[in-house]
């Protein structure tokens, strides 16, 4: 039998016959490892562990711990829910039932039955007891033709919807139990391996994301190998509502929505204040990085989008309309405008590298499904900044660009974690163009020891990108800010160009970056980060002085002036109620200090200091308590 070579993690190589699977593979390195082992990377792609491995090829077995492992095992999950499905709800036609970032979700038809809670209870209580029957996930290859076949027998219309776009192509279809679904995989090995099960809720859903197609129901559920995890889980579940950016926000009167602008905010006087320390913070961050400010047109003629490639890639995501036989659109990105401020004039190799910011408004046509609060929204303040460098300045800037990361989210207690997200199918431009560009992020990345984790197929369409995720207060990932590398979009489809030492004409290379992402989404991450709570420097109030009587107004009006001098955002609240009353009050605001000055604060020129969920720190000075919090805000410290 010939002989494949198998490339591990760290670089050992090791011979195996040809065919070999990832359970083998796993089983002989240790049995800790065939016990925990979920599915096996193979180059890049995710696979069962039991499909034969007949090239050489790097890979990796994926245990719980691993994105790829969780994602079979919650794939798989959808599919046991599914099975349940159809024994509880005979004729139900299946749409797609995916893995997403937690958990997993299936598109449902159950005909004129509208699912209610106790119908969750009993999917869910199907899935545990055909779960413990431990039916092993199994793979089959069939031709186009008998896939059809099967699925009209079993007269399902969304598969053999599915099935049009594979014409011709091998169909795989997994069996377990008495299911079997059309399905490229990957699977773990059997339906034993799910342990603790919740289906979380059931939600409307359009046939592909599609208004003209009927809609579905879908079920959103979620599994772990422990129902200690679980458990863990539905607690963080619980604290995630408690910190809902859209409750906190009305709350803490920061930003509301309204019907008559779905998918935009309404920014409210205080939402209002954060909104501008924000971007105090990073236009202060970006004049000490050597950028330049500017601002584009919101509205553009199409042509522009067309030239740039937006217009074949990104129609569908545009608000555009005819006015005067020509076509506009609101800009759905900074981009390509970027380049005529670039092309004003004649660039020479020595005004490189130019680093141009726009904080800029942005509009993008999401479906009414997908909003989502300050999540998902229409109408986007994008922190985005373009860099035209030489291509012998791509490593500097790239490695400012992480440390600026870095020094960014360190503000917020915030540690980012980096992916390196590859050449899409359909990419644009020259792929060796690509692969340079690619090696060049890469290399940054590896000479400031950061580990990474690669993403395949995951680029823009012009270009690849590190993607940078954080992770919050109660462990939640987000994906937030993107340094992204074009060779093509920018600088090619524009024909971009500067005068080299040698008085040549060349290509300046094109660096995409957003630190927050966005106003609006880094807001509602940050809203719930914090749970309202947010640090002194950017809280929209951040003392409030309380007398006790009305003896005191005289004192506490000097308390207010010596604070408001010092630019601290000072409320008094001098109302005929009992202190306490007040406190409990202000405690809901989490505002981060109240001064509670009485008879004795006003003879000794003291603050009684109160700290939001810290309670009471002690009496003061005034002079000292100013001090204090003037550099606390300064430093822009977490203590608060």
């Amino acid at each position: 039998m010939s002989k494949i070579k198998i490339t591990f993690p760290d670089g050992n190589t090791q011979e195996y016959d040809n065919g070999i699977t990832g359970n083998e593979i796993a089983k002989r390195i240790s049995t800790g490892l065939h016990r925990d082992a979920l599915a096996i990377e193979v180059n890049g792609e995710v696979w069962d562990l039991s499909r034969k491995i007949e090239k050489d090829a790097p890979v990796k077995i994926l245990k719980w711990q691993d994105a790829g492992g969780k994602h079979a095992y919650w794939h798989s999950s959808a599919h046991l829910m599914a099975e349940a499905v159809e024994i509880l709800f005979p004729g139900t036609k299946f749409g797609i039932g995916p893995a997403i970032d937690e958990g997993f979700y299936y598109d449902l038809d159950l005909g004129s039955h509208t699912l209610s809670n106790d119908d969750l209870v009993k999917i869910e209580q199907k899935m545990i007891e055909l779960a413990k029957q431990n039916s092993a996930f199994t793979r089959e290859e069939r031709s186009w033709e008998d896939a059809v076949s099967y699925f009209r027998t079993k007269n399902d219309p969304y598969k053999i919807e599915l099935l049009e776009e594979l014409k011709g192509q091998k169909i795989s279809l997994y069996h377990h139990g008495n299911f079997t679904d059309l399905c490229s995989g990957p699977h773990i090995s059997s339906t034993g391996r799910i342990k603790a099960i919740k289906l979380l809720s059931v939600a409307g859903a359009y046939w592909r994301g599609s208004e003209k197609n009927k809609m579905l129901q879908r079920i959103y559920g979620i599994t772990f190998p422990t129902q200690k995890e679980l458990d863990e889980y539905i607690f963080r579940i619980e604290e995630a509502k408690k910190r809902d950016h859209r409750k906190l926000g009305k709350e803490l009167d920061l930003f509301v929505f309204h019907d008559i602008a779905p998918g935009a905010p309404f920014w409210l006087p205080k939402g209002m204040i954060m909104f501008r320390e924000l971007e105090k913070f990073l236009r202060e961050e970006l004049d000490h990085n050597g950028y330049q400010e500017i601002s584009t047109p919101i509205l553009v003629k199409k042509e522009l989008w067309e030239q740039s490639g937006h217009w074949e890639h990104y129609k569908e995501n545009m608000f555009y309309f005819d006015y005067e036989e020509m076509t506009f659109s609101l800009k759905p990105m900074n981009c390509p405008e970027s380049t005529y401020v670039y092309r004003h004039r004649i660039r020479s190799y020595k005004d490189l590298p130019l680093r141009y910011s726009e904080i800029g408004r942005l509009h993008r046509n999401e479906i009414s499904g997908a909003l989502g609060g300050m999540f998902r929204v229409r109408q986007i303040t994008m922190d985005d900044a373009h860099i035209y460098c030489r291509p012998d300045q791509i490593l500097e800037e790239i490695n400012s660009l992480i440390n600026l990361v870095n020094r960014f989210y360190s503000i917020f207690g915030l540690k980012p974690e980096f992916n390196l997200s590859t050449k899409p199918d359909g990419g644009m431009g020259d792929p060796k163009l690509w692969d340079e560009a690619e090696d060049g992020l890469k290399k940054a990345l590896e000479s400031n020891n950061i580990k990474y984790i690669l993403k395949p197929k995951d680029g823009a369409f012009y270009g690849p990108k590190i993607d940078v995720q954080i992770k919050d207060a109660i462990g939640r990932e987000w994906q937030i800010a993107t340094i992204q590398l074009d060779f093509v979009m920018l600088p090619e489809r524009f024909e971009l160009e500067y005068i080299a030492e040698d008085g040549s004409r060349k290509r300046p290379v094109a660096i995409h970056r957003a630190i927050f992402g966005s106003f609006e989404r880094f807001m509602g991450i940050i809203t719930e980060h914090f749970a309202g709570s947010f640090p002194t420097w950017l809280a929209p109030i951040q003392v409030v002085v309380l007398p006790i009587t009305d003896a005191q107004n005289e004192y506490a009006q000097k308390v207010y002036n010596k604070l408001h001098s010092e630019e601290v955002r000072v409320e008094l609240d001098g109302r005929n109620e009992k202190v306490n009353y007040k406190i409990r009050e202000w405690e809901t605001k989490k505002v981060p200090y109240m001064l509670i000055v009485g008879e004795k604060e006003k003879t000794t020129d003291n603050v009684s200091v109160r700290q939001h969920k810290k309670g009471d720190l002690g009496v003061e000075s005034l002079d000292e308590f100013v001090k204090r919090i003037v550099k606390e805000i300064k430093e822009k410290s977490l203590s608060s």
